[in-house]
């Protein structure tokens, strides 16, 4: 599989960001042209597509070239949420 210029880049802030949470969340990489059907499942529709879960459920998503800013926003803001559950 050859990926597109986002998706390299969003891959290296995905990596640091998970060391950066180790211990306060969970990443995981999957492929959406291996896990077809997890995609349509899921709405992914193309690539980079970040997918934010709180308590099994599906709460946020971040679709193309996100800043990284704008991640560990999307982080917190799950991370502060789920006290409330």
């Amino acid at each position: 599989m050859e990926w597109n210029g986002a998706s390299q880049i969003v891959s290296m802030i995905f990596d640091d960001l998970a060391k950066s949470y180790k211990g306060k969340a969970d990443f995981y990489a999957v492929s959406f042209e291996k896990e077809k059907s997890l995609s349509k499942e899921l709405g992914v529709m193309e690539a980079p597509t970040i997918l934010f879960f709180k308590n099994g459920e599906l709460v946020d998503h971040a679709v193309g070239l996100i800043a990284k800013n704008a991640l560990i926003a999307k982080i917190e803001t799950a991370l502060s949420n789920s006290n409330n559950k």
